[in-house]
């Protein structure tokens, strides 16, 4: 198991690999702004698309269902 980030580390992650958080969205079909709220700390990503947004994000230890 790898260790979960910090809304902050997968914020600097994206920076490193050059991803917009808009493009993040687009290729995983999420919200823009639910996204941001995550990066944030204004959403936790307990269920649903937050919960899904989380867990591709690395910043919360789950299960994504296709």
């Amino acid at each position: 198991m790898h260790s979960l980030l910090t809304p902050e580390q997968a914020r600097a992650a994206l920076d490193r690999e050059g991803i917009s958080i808009a493009e993040f969205c687009r290729t995983h079909d999420l919200n823009r702004n639910m996204v941001s709220d995550l990066l944030n700390g204004r959403k936790k990503g307990k269920r649903g698309e937050a919960h899904r947004a989380a867990v591709l994000l690395g910043i919360k230890d789950g299960v994504v269902k296709p």
